[in-house]
């Protein structure tokens, strides 16, 4: 019931408390992981075979690579923080800022022992950055590759807390149920199976009074966050990343040109490289829909 889940809510809001979740993180671990992928990265770049000569010549004298990040949403999830709140973004931008740093100053270890990227002549980086790769990281889709690592794609929020991945494997759908939200409903005491019915079949958390608003918020899912919220999450991670970011800001199907013309100016003013919108509905076959029905 929802009352049973306002019991624990006091607990629950004080393990989201923003002063407590750096301390959840496992710094260390991270640092050693990120120093890990940029040798590896490096790397690959000398062992890889290229399609043609022009290709091999500008991979290797920049010798670019783009190390990144999926799992954010998740994350959040785990610490339980809603992913468009003010302590989301600052999440973001702590951690993609310490990658950033341990990247760096690993690509500067390696042009010291192995030597700079064969452009940095040319390029705007002085002496005291002895970079071995002109640009360090990138948010790629992560798209299946998160489905196989069990986890959410890039820096997307969930998608959805039930939903069906469909044309993929000759054709094939794929059906997915949000790893957590089963776990917290029991636990907190508004999991039934007239929700998970709601769900199965593409209804939103949000239109349940069963479920308290603190859930509905952790668990808010990328149609539900508004296109401004999906652009500052975008810029958080960008004044890190020397790259692109793969961000896909989500409209619903009613959305306006001026809707979309308000998002791209914001992406711009808030100096983001890029920036990927759609508008639900607007393809006759879709990647990823809501629910297990056939639609």
């Amino acid at each position: 019931s929802c009352n049973l889940g306002s019991i624990n809510l006091v607990k629950f809001l004080q393990d989201s408390n923003s002063l407590v979740w750096e301390s959840k993180i496992d710094w260390e671990k991270l640092s050693s992981i990120t120093k890990l992928g940029v040798r590896f990265l490096d790397n690959v770049i000398d062992a890889n075979k290229y399609a043609t000569e022009d290709i091999d010549k500008m991979t290797r004298s920049t010798r670019k690579i783009g190390l990144g990040v999926m799992g954010f949403a998740d994350l959040l999830i785990a610490l339980k923080v809603p992913y468009n709140s003010e302590v989301a973004l600052n999440i973001g931008r702590t951690l993609i800022t310490f990658i950033r740093n341990v990247a760096d100053n690993t690509s500067m270890d390696l042009g010291k022992a192995r030597g700079t990227f064969p452009d940095w002549v040319n390029s705007d980086y002085t002496n005291n950055y002895t970079y071995r790769n002109a640009c360090r990281l990138s948010v790629a889709p992560t798209g299946t590759i998160s489905m196989i690592a069990d986890t959410s794609s890039g820096i997307e929020p969930t998608f959805a807390l039930a939903w069906r991945k469909s044309n993929i494997l000759e054709g094939k759908s794929l059906y997915y149920v949000n790893k957590f939200f089963e776990d917290t409903a029991r636990e907190y005491g508004f999991y039934s199976d007239d929700l998970m019915e709601h769900l199965a079949k593409g209804g939103s958390l949000q239109d349940r009074e069963d479920v308290p608003e603190w859930a509905k918020d952790v668990y808010v899912t990328a149609p539900d966050i508004s296109p401004t919220a999906h652009v500052n999450m975008q810029a958080a991670f960008q004044d890190a990343v020397d790259a692109g970011i793969s961000k896909t800001i989500n409209f619903a199907n009613n959305a306006t040109r001026e809707d979309v013309q308000a998002a791209y100016l914001q992406a711009w003013e808030t100096e983001c490289k890029g920036i990927t919108v759609y508008r639900s509905g607007s393809r006759e076959k879709e990647v990823l829909t809501v629910g297990y029905e056939e639609h």
